[in-house]
């Protein structure tokens, strides 16, 4: 293939397209590049596979660190699994993708995108994903795009278009926009509290770019002599589906329409007709062409039985305006929230019910050396101080299946719920504690990552951490058929299953801080995303307000069992002195106190323990060893040792000075011990720091004023 490429200009950021260049036996291949920052992205296509009912696509997004002049850490000094913000940006490249491919396709798809070269400017995630979009149509596989996505950033009062990490991190959003001709296809957004008049505007703007990138490609392939590919459905034997509908249609009406019936009932009553259906045809006759079809495709009752329920489901909410458990399209299920229902061994726990969801979420409070160091990926962040998991076991949804590591859902789940909840946390400097936050799904009947909020707000609050405003997110569905849409708010299941958009909003009364839209058909207008985005805002104050009924504020105390922090500052020149050679000073600390030291680079230094005394003695420790002495201070003190020619005393934790026999008295002393012995508690007087640092010490020339104040320090300090 011969070489070609094209650019793209937003305001004065280019994007260069580079095809033809690399990977010429992929099916097709791009690098994307702007500024920088270069993402190879390539789309390959093999035969279906036998017995595959749905399409099998994998997206994977890999990071090397050469892209950053580094080299891995560990002893195979190479990329081992795929660090999370990898696997959250493989995510971002399957969702806007996955719609836009013909249902009935079942070839095996693969996309990688290789991240070759990024600078401090340019995050690769978008660019990726619209890499994706062009490796697949030079590939020729059939698909319903061209596909783009770009990020959005607010500075000041501006929306800027792919703003640069410094930006990003002063911005108030941070949100990606996919879309294809047909409209918004995704959104992934955090924000700083903001109006939906904001969100809305946000994604328009951001959809205005997409049009933009959307068009290139276009030029792209006209220059390139390519068009897109469009390939016939294969025929189907509608004969099978015929007999199963004839049998199935007026009973799967019939249950859906009993809004009586719980989600276990219901799946009872339609197991039982598809059962009774299963049982009829392997009663006919060998030869019956029936059960001959139903034999050779052993998928096609289930796969039948799933288009009806979806086709009355949907027509129920078309026509009839109600939904199968009959609540109305705005209104929530039934609301319950407990918090402190575990022990406080865990520091905070909140419990969170929406209908047939429950989700418990676990705070616990941590010391900054438990900070979640990053330096194996290329984010610019080297730690994260709040951490959010997200648990989805196998009995929340009645099953039975061997426990892995977390897979990328639930990765993706805990990202979204930890973005919700960042803009409401406490700065390091007013809460110096690391935060990790664990939902457990208990129980899944649709939305788990908002249910997942609302359980970890409550877990923060319980647990005492500061928040400024307990978040709540409620997830929004959508109906389409032809012109009529309708948008349905807390989804269940199996609207989330059978409908067209999974559309989750976070926030506080104030506004939104996350939000996360994912379709299954090809694209919407802004003006049905603003409805989804407004109808969202009473669904979420709703929730709050039963939130709020059962704690409104952070408690004022933490948990016993958190470690207590305490926060001093020493001057950078001093934290050698502090560690000690080969660390000994700081562990010997550590051994006599049981007290955790952590000291950054600022001189910022961090004392925890559960027993907060060990910490304030820990304190007291680094704070004499650090403190800047000055002729003529005073101090209580306490003997350690008596040489022939003087007494050393202790006079601050960690700091020795001694008396010299002359300063002992105000008369002539025969022997030391004669004044003092080991043990004697003192009021000595900074007399002298030699040019070797060393601490000459008296006990003359002392006001009465000094010793109280000295006295009054000492029992503050005790």
């Amino acid at each position: 293939m011969a070489e070609f490429e094209k650019s793209i200009s937003f305001d004065g950021r280019d994007i260069r397209l580079t095809v033809g260049l690399l990977a010429p036996q992929a099916g097709g291949s791009v690098l994307i590049q702007s500024g920088d920052t270069t993402v190879l992205v390539t789309a390959t296509r093999s035969a279906a596979r036998e017995g595959i009912d749905f399409l099998p696509l994998t997206v994977d997004y890999e990071e090397r660190l050469y892209a950053a002049g580094r080299i891995p850490g560990g002893i195979m000094r190479r990329e081992g699994r795929p660090p999370e913000k990898a696997i959250l940006t493989s995510r971002l490249i399957d969702r806007p993708l996955r719609p836009l491919f013909p249902s009935w396709l079942r070839d095996d798809l693969q996309v990688m995108a290789i991240t070759m070269s990024m600078d401090e400017q340019v995050p690769p995630d978008v660019l990726a994903v619209t890499g994706a979009s062009i490796a697949t149509l030079i590939a020729g596989i059939p698909f319903n795009g061209p596909m783009a996505a770009v990020r959005v950033g607010l500075v000041g009062d501006d929306f800027i278009i792919n703003p640069t990490y410094a930006e990003i991190e002063g911005s108030d959003l941070d949100l990606i926009v996919a879309g294809s001709p047909d409209g918004v296809i995704m959104v992934e957004a955090g924000a700083n509290q903001l109006s939906e008049r904001d969100i809305i505007e946000a994604i328009d703007f951001g959809y205005e770019a997409v049009r933009d990138l959307i068009q290139a490609q276009l030029d792209l392939l006209d220059e390139m002599g390519l068009k897109l590919v469009q390939e016939a459905p294969p025929e189907v034997d509608q004969t099978l589906e015929n007999y199963i509908r004839d049998r199935a249609n007026g009973e799967i009406k019939k249950i859906l329409a009993q809004f009586e019936l719980t989600k276990t009932d219901r799946d009872i009553a339609l197991d039982a007709v598809k059962d009774s259906i299963a049982a009829e045809i392997k009663a006919l006759p060998e030869e019956d062409p029936i059960r001959i079809a139903a034999t050779s495709n052993s998928k096609a009752l289930g796969n039948t039985f799933k288009s009806i329920t979806k086709y009355f489901m949907r027509r129920q909410i078309i026509e009839d305006n109600v939904r199968v458990d009959g609540r109305k399209l705005d209104e929530v299920r039934p609301i319950s929230c407990r918090v402190g229902i575990i022990p406080k061994r865990v520091h905070g726990s909140g419990l969170f019910n929406r209908g047939l969801t429950q989700v418990l979420s676990m705070c616990t409070l941590g010391t900054p050396g438990d900070a979640q160091n990053l330096n194996d990926d290329l984010q610019l962040e080297k730690t994260k101080r709040y951490l959010h998991h997200y648990n989805f076991p196998p009995f929340s949804v009645g099953e039975t299946k061997p426990l892995r590591a977390p897979g990328r859902r639930e990765i993706g789940h805990g990202a979204l719920a930890e973005r919700a909840l960042l803009p409401v946390l406490p700065s390091k400097e007013k809460f110096p504690y690391v935060i990790r936050v664990v939902s457990e799904v208990l129980s899944s009947n649709g939305s788990t990552s908002m249910g997942s909020v609302c359980g970890s707000s409550l877990s923060l609050m319980d647990a005492g951490v500061p928040i400024t405003k307990p978040v709540s997110g409620a997830a929004m569905g959508l109906i389409k058929e032809g012109d009529e849409v309708r948008i349905l708010t807390d989804i269940q299941g199996i609207e989330d299953f059978l409908g067209d958009m999974d559309f989750k909003v976070a926030g506080t009364d104030t506004g939104i801080t996350a939000l996360q839209m994912d379709m299954k058909i090809s694209g919407l207008p802004l003006e049905v995303i603003a409805q989804a985005v407004n109808q969202a805002k009473p669904a979420r104050l709703h929730i709050l307000e039963k939130m709020l009924q059962t704690i409104d504020t952070p408690r004022e105390e933490t948990s016993p069992y958190a470690p207590r922090l305490l926060t001093i500052k020493i001057d950078p020149d001093m934290i050698g002195l502090v560690i000690g050679p080969g660390g000994k000073t700081i562990k010997g600390i550590t051994e006599e106190t049981g007290a955790k030291i952590d000291i950054q680079d600022d001189g910022t230094v961090t004392i925890s323990a559960v027993d907060e005394n060990r910490a304030k003695r820990a304190r007291n420790i680094v704070q004499g060893m650090t403190r800047k002495l000055h002729e003529g201070d005073v101090y209580i003190g306490r003997v350690t040792r008596v040489i022939p020619i003087g007494a050393f005393v202790e006079f601050l934790p960690g700091k020795e000075g001694m008396i010299h026999i002359s300063q002992l008295a105000d008369y002539r002393v025969g022997k030391v011990e004669d004044e003092v012995a080991v043990g004697d508690e003192v009021i000595v007087k900074v007399r002298e720091i030699d040019n070797k640092g060393r601490i000459n010490l008296t006990r003359l020339g002392i006001h009465p004023d000094q010793a109280a104040a000295a006295r009054e320090a000492a029992a503050v300090n005790n």
